[in-house]
């Protein structure tokens, strides 16, 4: 009859349905698997690279190490519950547990260490990236075995909480719908990570994750004690008889079943597809659609994530409907087919000029992968009951383990693929990190004048007037200390073995830093100079000697802003002619970069020789300044070939190999009539083995 020919649907009865509140709770659980999972595995390849600058490559190869852990601890929780004989069940106990450790370790592993102070007890930047490596690389750990130890349980549970083939993926379905609930906060995260109540006015997404984090975890440790309470085990009471089987006889005879084998590649080859271009997207939109404005890109992630998510939510209804008149097997097919309609359409809406056309293959994505992996976890169900069937053993447990070992080993090998891939597209990370350096000493200057303008403008008494004009040059004295602290070390540091044009850049930085260093000593010295004149200005000063003592102190408290300014300007240039020299494929791009720097370079000299000379904010300063901080935007854009082909690969390789995905579900051997036939022979065997014992 063909792939969508004649199907029998078969109802369910009455006695197997989940209650409304234990199907909730269970839902609810899916925050953790599907959310929090994603959120880590993809904002910190993301944030680490373009906020701290560390390697695409190393990232992707430091998140290899906790997927291949988990080829060891999802096997190990799943053989471990299933031989859990506790008062409160064989799962209960690690839901609690293990959520708490999530909240915990998904905090932690935010707090990467950062900033001058800390590297400052480091020989060199290479040292102190292999440290933040290490950091996330030890709390990534720790994060995703809490998460095995709450998932591999929340997901045995849930094919054993009903025997009916239906009620299953109605299960999985809620699991679905509250995990994309709560994923699509997964890109606006990143988008409230970039606001300044978060990340502060000089920081970046990866301080701003720092207290979204926290966030977070307030919200889940009240949720575990909640799914520990309300959820229940009805398979216990049949389990905790059953004989304890060795771990290893347990893992070679789930290895060894061909029906879940089947079920395995299928799932393992499209989900492979996938993660290997995971992190493209962001990339994408950020670098392709928004030629590097992470602001404006942020705000089309978050709307794109939140379609995503409300297009998962919505597609839960027709899935329970498509699975019961085709069965599981056809909606799978018709799973990947959307998939591969939307890899198709994001040739055309991939647009720049209409940059929300993006929203089209989300839709048709996120549909597409709700139905697929929802399915397949319903479908280790069904596989358990034909397993019990045959051995009288049921280790949902196990099989569970051993399907999310195959998702997380593919998962790891397409995170070493991933930062091979950005590699191979060759974004440049360190363009914009030292872009990212420049901008902030931009908007640090743009702040300050700001300030400035307040107190002179401000409303409030004379007396809290000059008590937030000293505390401005108290902050400024402090400042150029601290910035003169960082030139000497800088200055003192041991030269790299470096090429020869590298060399020069080198000893043109050690010119520069001397030359900082001396004119932030004579700005301490002024500064200095100006502080028994700030001491007498009181209350009953007069406007005139005030404005005399601002006029002198307002260039001295913005010189050090506009050295670092220089300094970030002299890294960027000196990084851009440096690629010019060695890129194959881009070297004019590199060479507009360094025409565009210079433009931005010079408009900061201008506004500083305004500044020095007047002593005073011009009226057009904050306007010049505003135009100033937005052309640095431009100096973000990437190359075209990176830029071509980052969307090459990110259609295509998902594109290839779904298709060869449908190759293998055209073959899936479990119908639906099997499974109702192996249920209807379990409860009756069971029945019988119950009537026995009495």
């Amino acid at each position: 009859m063909g792939i969508f020919g004649q199907h029998t649907s078969h109802a369910t009865n009455p006695e197997d349905r989940v209650p409304l509140l234990q199907l909730a709770a269970y839902g609810c659980g899916g925050i953790i698997p599907i959310a929090l999972f994603n959120i880590a595995g993809q904002l910190m390849g993301l944030i680490g690279n373009i906020s701290l600058g560390l390697s695409a490559f190393w990232l992707g190869a430091i998140m290899i190490l906790p997927r291949l852990w988990d080829a060891i601890s999802d096997p190990l929780v799943g053989h471990l519950s299933d031989n859990t004989r506790s008062r409160w069940g064989r799962r209960r106990p690690y839901l609690l547990i293990g959520g708490i450790a999530v909240a915990v370790s998904f905090v932690l592993m935010w707090w990467i260490p950062d900033g001058p102070a800390i590297q400052a007890w480091f020989s060199s930047d290479a040292a102190f990236q292999w440290f933040q490596l290490c950091y996330i690389l030890f709390w990534l750990l720790i994060f995703f075995t809490a998460c095995t130890i709450f998932e591999i349980p929340h997901g045995a549970l849930g094919m054993e909480m009903s025997p009916d083939y239906h009620e299953r993926t109605r299960l999985f379905s809620a699991k679905s719908f509250c995990g994309n609930l709560f994923a699509m906060s997964t890109p606006w995260l990143f988008a409230l990570a970039n606001l300044e109540i978060f990340r502060g006015v000089d920081g970046n997404a990866a301080d701003g994750m720092r207290y979204v984090s926290l966030i977070i975890a307030s919200l889940l440790i009240p949720l575990s004690i909640w799914w520990f309470t309300i959820v229940k085990e009805p398979g216990f009471t049949v389990a905790k008889t059953q004989e304890k089987m060795p771990f290893w006889r347990n893992m070679k005879h789930v290895a060894g079943n061909k029906t879940f084998l089947s079920l395995v590649v299928i799932i393992f080859t499209l989900a492979m597809g996938f993660n290997f271009v995971s992190l493209l997207g962001y990339y994408i939109s950020i670098f392709y659609l928004f030629d590097g404005d992470v602001a404006a890109a942020s705000t089309l992630l978050g709307i794109n994530g939140t379609i995503w998510a409300i297009t998962g939510l919505a597609a839960v209804f027709p899935l329970n409907w498509l699975s019961v008149t085709f069965g599981k097997k056809r909606t799978l097919i018709i799973a990947i087919s959307l998939m591969c309609l939307a890899q198709l359409s994001k040739i055309y809406c991939y647009n720049p000029e209409y940059p929300y056309l993006v929203i089209i293959p989300t839709i048709l994505l996120s549909a597409g992968m709700l139905f697929f992996f929802t399915l397949g976890a319903s479908m280790v169900g069904d596989i358990c009951d034909e397993d019990d069937l045959k051995t009288n053993h049921r280790s949902e447990g196990s099989y569970y383990s051993v399907y999310w070992w195959f998702i997380k080993v593919g998962t790891a090998f397409a995170s070493l693929i991933t930062g091979m891939l950005i590699m191979f597209t060759q974004f440049d990370e360190t363009q914009v990190v030292k872009v990212d350096d420049f901008q902030a000493s931009i908007i640090q200057i743009h702040r300050k004048t700001e300030d400035w303008i307040a107190l002179e403008n401000s409303l409030s008494t004379r007396e809290e007037q000059l008590k937030n004009i000293k505390l401005t040059y108290n902050d400024a004295r402090q400042d150029a200390q601290e910035f003169l602290t960082y030139l000497d070390r800088e200055t003192l540091k041991a030269p790299l073995p470096l090429a020869q044009g590298a060399i020069a850049a080198q000893s043109k930085k050690q010119i520069l830093l001397r030359q900082m260093s001396d004119r932030i000593k004579q700005n301490i010295f002024m500064l200095e100079k100006l502080q028994p004149q700030m001491k007498t200005l009181n209350a009953q000063s007069s406007g005139t000697m005030v404005q005399a003592v601002l006029t002198k102190a307002l260039p001295l408290t913005l010189k050090t802003s506009f050295e670092k300014a220089d300094l970030t300007s002299f890294d960027l240039l000196s990084y851009l002619e440096m690629k010019s020299r060695k890129t194959i494929n881009s070297t004019k791009h590199y060479e507009q970069l360094i025409v565009k720097t210079t433009k931005v370079e010079n408009a900061l000299s201008d506004l500083k020789t305004q500044l020095t000379h007047l002593g005073e904010i011009p009226a057009s300063f904050t306007t010049d300044i505003e135009t100033t901080k937005k052309a640095t935007l431009q100096l973000k854009l990437q190359a075209p070939y990176t830029l071509f082909w980052m969307r090459a690969v990110e259609i295509g390789l998902p594109l290839l190999l779904s298709i060869i995905s449908i190759f293998f579900a055209v073959r899936y051997p479990l119908t639906e009539d099997r499974c109702y036939e192996i249920k209807i022979a379990l409860k009756t065997r069971n029945k019988n083995a119950k009537f026995a014992t009495c």
